[in-house]
């Protein structure tokens, strides 16, 4: 994942920009995208500061309220696929989640769905 610029560099920009240089001429004159420099010139202007903003995002799963219903739902049919899980959610409990938060919720749980080919299915009848 890529690192934000330095402060540094954004001081550099920003003092350019504010000593009359344009952004584009900043941008060029320092070694960084046009836009780049164009966004921390707005940012001086609107906050008074060109700090970068924090990077990531909110990494908390939309099901750790839901625990019970889900591990409830698995206990009862541990054979559902992770559409199947996500289905169910909606339709028993109107918890509207994706695929994915179903796979790392489960995964942060330890739970995994194993499922027998067809052939050892048929075999085991």
């Amino acid at each position: 994942m890529p690192a934000p610029y330095s402060q540094d560099l954004r001081d550099r920009v920003v003092s350019a920009v504010s000593s009359g240089s344009s952004a584009r001429g900043a941008a060029r004159r320092f070694g960084i995208g046009i836009g780049t420099a164009v966004r921390w010139a707005q940012r001086l202007r609107a906050e008074g500061h060109a700090r970068a903003r924090a990077m990531g995002g909110d990494h908390r799963s939309r099901l750790t309220g839901h625990r019970e219903a889900v591990l409830t739902l698995i206990a009862h049919q541990p054979d559902l696929t992770l559409e199947e899980i996500r289905g169910a959610l909606i339709e028993r409990h109107a918890i509207t989640v994706g695929r994915g938060t179903v796979s790392r919720f489960l995964k942060s749980h330890t739970i995994t769905l194993k499922k027998k080919s067809a052939r050892r299915r048929a075999a085991a009848s």
